[in-house]
């Protein structure tokens, strides 16, 4: 990737607008599918919830806790989900 270092926050905000421009289509139900994935009650939503399966047990579930180091693989995490949760969403019809 590469884009502006691989910033989780910027990252996040344009998938957020781009779900927004889609009328909520693009990720409607990814909250739910990523607490659902986790198997325990949540009230965060799916920029914490990212950053807390990204690194389990580190406490992160904001973005300005990214260490420089961490942003990457956060970003990373972040499409690997996406993806995984669109898969599986049009798999199902």
């Amino acid at each position: 990737m590469g884009h502006g270092g691989g910033l989780y926050y910027p990252t996040a905000t344009f998938l957020t607008g781009f779900d927004l421009g889609s009328s909520n289509r693009l990720l409607r139900g990814f909250d739910e599918w990523l607490v659902a994935r986790k198997g325990e009650k949540s009230s965060l939503g799916w920029t914490a919830l990212v950053l807390e399966d990204a690194f389990p047990g580190a406490g992160i579930r904001h973005w300005a806790a990214l260490t420089e180091e961490q942003q990457q693989p956060a970003v990373d995490h972040l499409f690997d989900l996406v993806l995984a949760f669109l898969e599986e969403r049009d798999a199902s019809g």
